[in-house]
């Protein structure tokens, strides 16, 4: 048994990933699963959280989870307009994931980072990997129907549908 382990963290080394989701549900569980299937194929897994959205560690415990501040006042998070409250969060967390991810860098006993997963509405994220010289991958949360409403985006805005003229 002993050796079964030792084998398996010996396959992990240098395979550690970071993963970062929106802190809303609909984009927590399939980051969880990505991470659950990453790790099934040898990849160390740590999970970064928001505060707004804290995560259950007990549940996971092959994971290494990290809390950071995101500066988001209750009457923010209680307020109906989700798009301004993403705006607020790729505002707020920037600092403090680099600050995280630059103490994970620096943990002599921890595996190197591979990889940064965050959430696409997490756009900051490109910016602190960059810095942190870091690839990024972005995993999208949303179902078909979702890309489908994106991907018109374009042709609606060609066609003069959007912006809507005299609507508030």
């Amino acid at each position: 048994m002993e050796n079964q382990i030792d084998t398996q963290m010996e396959q992990r080394k240098g395979r550690r990933l970071v993963l970062f989701p929106l802190p809303f549900q609909g984009h927590i569980n399939p980051m969880l699963l990505l991470a659950t299937i990453l790790h099934s194929k040898g990849f160390s897994i740590s999970i970064i959280h928001t505060n707004f959205n804290s995560l259950n560690p007990s549940k996971f415990p092959n994971f290494s989870f990290h809390s950071i501040p995101d500066g988001i006042l209750e009457s923010e998070a209680s307020s109906s307009d989700l798009v301004a409250l993403v705006k607020l969060l790729n505002m707020k967390c920037t600092d403090p994931l680099r600050d995280c991810i630059t103490k994970l860098l620096s943990d002599a006993s921890e595996e190197p980072i591979s990889c940064l997963i965050s959430d696409a509405l997490f756009y900051f994220t490109q910016a602190v990997a960059d810095s942190l010289k870091l690839p990024r991958v972005v995993l999208r949360t949303g179902g078909l129907s979702s890309f489908v409403v994106f991907a018109a985006f374009p042709l609606l805005r060609e066609r003069g549908y959007l912006p809507i003229q005299g609507y508030r």
